[in-house]
């Protein structure tokens, strides 16, 4: 997908701005991404991952012009707060993966990341054109379970056993929106997109989409 606006232009919301993350970010990543309980919440791995493998991964996947991955701040004082990203963009099957951390512990709880969510469910299908956003998360991380079903996401199917953590085995939940639910979600929102928003759409999301 070719770069577009969306990237160098923020995305305003009530408590949040999405902005296109800058390369002293790292600073905030080396400690979000080295804490324990966020790679308790996000990885695969028991252990935190590595100052050299958060490094590698702000380069590759964060400032990436590859990549569509945002800093969230804080609408008042423009505090870093956490990231977001879409990831396995299919263009030709209109769907795509979501992730987001809020790294900021004190920020956990406030509605920041479901309102950063909702930021990036209006790009996914206002701008880029997509059909489907879908996204995995651990059985125990209920914090992240309430705040994707209250942005609109729906429960796909469950990995049973797929993780091990505190002594036992857990489900990985796999949930997706789709644009249709999106936007019988809240008034206003018919079908396709407004002009402008249109007008941005890359031409390989249009395609897939028939347009």
């Amino acid at each position: 997908m070719a770069r577009e606006d969306w990237r160098d232009e923020p995305i305003h919301g009530r408590s949040v701005v999405l902005r296109r993350h800058r390369p002293e970010n790292l600073t905030a990543f080396l400690r979000w991404y080295g804490d324990p309980e966020i790679a308790r919440l996000t990885r695969y791995h028991v252990e935190p991952m590595s100052p050299d493998e958060i490094r590698r991964y702000f380069e590759t996947r964060v400032l990436s012009s590859e990549t569509l991955s945002g800093a969230i701040h804080l609408a008042a004082g423009d505090r870093l707060i956490g990231t977001t990203t879409f990831s396995q963009l299919d263009g030709s099957n209109g769907s795509v993966m979501y992730h987001i951390t809020i790294g900021e512990r004190d920020a956990w709880g406030r509605g920041y990341g479901t309102e950063a969510t909702e930021l990036m469910l209006r790009l996914a299908f206002e701008r880029l054109g997509l059909h489907r956003v879908g996204l995995s998360v651990f059985e125990f991380n209920e914090r992240a379970i309430r705040s994707y079903d209250k942005a609109g996401f729906r429960v796909d199917g469950r990995l049973r056993d797929a993780i091990w953590r505190d002594g036992r085995y857990w489900d990985e939940i796999i949930m997706s929106v789709l644009e249709n639910e999106w936007r019988e979600r809240a008034p206003g929102r018919g079908r396709g997109a407004p002009a402008s928003l249109r007008a941005a759409t890359p031409s390989g999301a249009r395609a897939a989409r028939g347009a």
